[in-house]
């Protein structure tokens, strides 16, 4: 490779797969209704496995919204929201969702009818009366799988609670789909699950290497197929693929940010519409976001996982993910990420549309300072409503927050 191409990023190879795998999965949901397949909608941090084993095709609003925000269509569907009568206050997923729901628009001419819904508190509270809105439009069934918070531990009485709601769910499909659930290919999912968590985390481990040879915007992008077909064998040779990519760039020497001089830590969801101008600002300065948290919790719980009892370990593994625990254990999970991806500074978005994720940064950010002595910058916005975002004001704060890098580590502007 000559001196000139290192400098300019090569494209992913897999990106062009994953576009593909992608169109396949909303083909095939679009068309359910000719096929015989039913579709749940689904909250993000929902257990989706036991749908995959009663071949359920699973939908996600909230990854459409992140559709929406990238196609810069969330200011508009926002407001139609707001015109219904939403607040301005509520989640920007939430009422882009809404709007497109209404009004079958969006892109890709808005998603399939749900047949069934499935919500999971586990992310925040906002989903249980956006569901329920949804379970009254579409007039559907819809099951609450609700998760106690856990601040530190997980107790034997949440524990208990929680594995009674599984059974639930478990009747719920059944009488919904008509079929008794199958516990072996419960199990089965339940293996690719796991392994493609596993492969994920390897794929975003990589960035630890310095120079990185992906950044958080790249784990943003390849993120979708660990939420929306886990369990699934094509997420896993999918995976597979990609962390063979990764490792061979590495071995190329194929950098992110081809003069990588500072790391850097993402905190929160993306902001969809920005991706691009965030990615290049950060570029400009020699920065690489090279982790984020918003990525690493869909594998963060797999510490919780009996790898033998995939189905009997769902219940600590979805109650105690990265959103539904305190701000103490959250901050030791940043800690650790610091440590580990070696950061020179930490970037958190302060998002209107998620209060769970977004609470308690401010005290996050000073117990950094405190304990890794690193300089914090906020950015806020809504992940995917764009009237909120100021660029002038974001260029001011990012600049002013890698001058602070360069004078910790003794280097010139």
């Amino acid at each position: 490779m000559s001196a000139a191409d290192s400098e300019k990023p090569r494209k992913f190879r897999a990106a062009k797969r994953m576009r593909e795998i992608m169109t396949e999965y909303y083909i095939e949901a679009k068309g359910a209704g000719s096929t015989g397949k039913k579709v749940a909608w689904i909250t993000s941090g929902g257990p989706v496995e036991p749908l995959i084993a009663m071949d359920v095709i699973p939908v996600y609003p909230e990854n459409y919204g992140a559709m929406i925000g990238a196609s810069h269509m969330g200011g508009d569907l926002c407001a139609k929201a707001e015109a219904m009568g939403y607040s301005t206050d509520l989640c920007s997923y939430a009422r882009a969702d809404i709007a497109c729901a209404r009004e079958n628009g969006g892109p890709i001419g808005g998603l399939p009818k749900p047949d069934m819904l499935i919500c999971c508190n586990n992310i925040c509270g906002t989903v249980l009366k956006w569901y329920e809105t949804h379970a009254r439009y579409f007039d559907v069934p819809l099951f609450i799988f609700d998760t106690p918070f856990c601040h530190t531990e997980f107790p034997d009485i949440a524990r208990k609670y929680v594995h009674r709601q599984l059974d639930e769910y478990v009747a719920f499909l059944e009488e919904a789909c008509g079929r008794p659930f199958d516990l072996e290919k419960s199990s089965e999912v339940g293996r690719r699950s796991l392994e493609g968590q596993r492969l994920w985390q390897e794929v975003l481990d990589t960035a630890a290497h310095r120079p990185a040879p992906m950044t958080a915007f790249d784990a943003f992008f390849f993120l979708a197929l660990i939420v929306t077909l886990r369990g699934t064998q094509v997420v896993v040779d999918f995976y597979r693929e990609l962390l063979s990519e990764m490792r061979e760039r590495i071995e190329q020497g194929v950098w992110a940010i081809p003069n990588e001089r500072f790391r850097l830590l993402w905190d929160n969801l993306p902001v969809w519409y920005r991706l691009k101008w965030l990615s290049d600002t950060f570029a400009s300065h020699d920065a690489c976001l090279v982790a984020d948290t918003y990525t690493t919790a869909w594998c963060g719980s797999m510490k919780y996982i009996d790898e033998n009892d995939f189905f009997g370990s769902m219940a600590e593994a979805y109650t105690r993910i990265y959103l539904n625990i305190g701000v103490d254990e959250m901050a030791k999970t940043i800690f650790s990420m610091i440590d580990k991806y070696q950061v020179d500074g930490l970037v958190m978005h302060s998002n209107r549309s998620c209060k769970p994720y977004s609470f308690g940064q401010y005290d996050i950010m000073r117990m950094v300072q405190e304990e890794k002595g690193i300089p914090c910058m906020i950015i806020e916005s809504h992940m995917t409503d764009e009237r909120s975002f100021s660029e002038s004001q974001t260029l001011t704060r990012i600049e002013a927050f890698m001058e602070m890098i360069r004078q910790r580590k003794g280097l010139r502007s």
